[in-house]
């Protein structure tokens, strides 16, 4: 049992997100929170951790979530919950409800792309990786997810931050994080 800590680090810094992904794949938040214990179950039964677990781990959670929506009463029960593709939270703004609102219009390869690539801070090559793609396809993915953002988002006003000020609004590419910086941002 004192092997897991892998596992468990690889929980805490992955779960939020791959929740977030799991509804990009059509699956509801509890769908999502099912599709995820499932996958951390079956990583905590292998004997040592795989070589790139949090690659694994996101490909694996992928594959189940894609059995996982074949169920026919499991379809229905997406259907009817589709329209919360995020939790709600009484803080949001009209303008994080219009963003949400756009992300969910987008085709799902496009949306896809660019929850793995801001959420997960996954580069072109991982997420071509993940998903038997190659780099440029994904690059041109996100790049025309994100013109169909900015388009749907047009006339906006968008708020400021409080804290420095900025205006929030259009999605910018993540800059890249080397393995270094990225262990520092996550506190390890």
């Amino acid at each position: 049992m004192a092997g897991m800590g892998w596992c468990e680090r690889l929980y805490r810094a992955k779960a939020t997100e791959l929740i977030l992904y799991g509804r990009v794949l059509g699956l509801s938040h509890s769908e999502a929170e099912d599709v995820l214990h499932e996958t951390f179950v079956r990583l905590m039964q292998r004997s040592e951790p795989p070589e790139n677990a949090e690659h694994y781990c996101v490909r694996s959670f992928r594959n189940s979530a894609f059995n996982y929506r074949r169920s026919l009463w499991r379809r229905l029960t997406r259907e009817l919950e589709s329209w919360r593709w995020f939790e709600r939270s009484e803080s949001e703004t009209d303008t994080e409800r219009a963003a949400m609102r756009c992300l969910a219009k987008l085709p799902s390869d496009q949306r896809e792309v660019i929850v793995l690539r801001i959420w997960h801070r996954y580069t072109y090559e991982a997420i071509g990786e993940l998903l038997g793609l190659s780099p440029n396809t994904v690059a041109g993915r996100y790049r025309y997810g994100l013109q169909k953002l900015k388009a749907c988002l047009e006339g906006m006003n968008y708020e400021r931050t409080e804290l420095i000020g900025e205006p929030v609004g259009t999605v910018e590419t993540p800059p890249s994080l080397s393995e270094a910086s990225r262990a520092s941002f996550l506190g390890c």
